[in-house]
């Protein structure tokens, strides 16, 4: 059976950046939780991240996240291209199902098990279930909006909630200065 879950959407806007995460993690076609948290602050809060996929696959990646901020002082653009390569080569992490994204005040990053470290061009990440119906709607309101970049967060995942079946509202959101 597959485990369907979260919504993940970040953008950046002027002088923000915004991640938000859904609580509802479904096994099939049940709902097991509707209240979980897939946000997490890193680096004493200078860094934030949100994960979709296999909850267990994602905190060990995070944690491995963790320790290449570490090791990499907390440049987060170095620890994501290091952490995308040993994700890539790791026997075991190979088999992890999950995804990424990452902030801070200077980049919005997707990570994936592919190798891949993605910018965004528009400021706009989504991962998740409901990722592309979250960004799409992300996108239209920095098109057509003066609103910030955690009030798009909030809007756009909502709209996400109204149509994704794996994504509820009941949403958290963190936000940094953005440079």
């Amino acid at each position: 059976m597959k485990i369907r879950s979260t919504t993940i959407l970040s953008v950046r806007r002027d002088n923000q950046v915004a991640i938000g995460g859904d609580g509802q993690v479904s096994f099939g076609q049940t709902v097991m939780k509707g209240g979980a948290k897939k946000i997490r602050s890193l680096a004493g809060g200078k860094v934030i991240t949100g994960f979709a996929g296999s909850a267990g696959d994602a905190f060990s990646l995070l944690e491995r996240f963790e320790k290449k901020l570490e090791t990499h002082n907390n440049n987060t653009m170095r620890a994501a291209i290091e952490m995308a390569k040993l994700w890539r080569t790791d026997r075991a992490l190979r088999r992890l199902e999950s995804m990424l994204i990452v902030v801070d005040e200077n980049c919005s990053l997707l990570l994936s098990g592919s190798g891949d470290v993605i910018e965004p061009d528009d400021g706009v990440l989504a991962i998740g279930s409901g990722g592309q119906y979250a960004a799409a709607a992300a996108r239209a309101l920095v098109r057509n909006t003066d609103m910030s970049a955690e009030e798009i967060v909030k809007e756009a995942m909502a709209i996400a909630a109204s149509i994704c079946v794996y994504t509820n509202d009941n949403i958290i959101t963190q936000t940094l200065p953005a440079r």
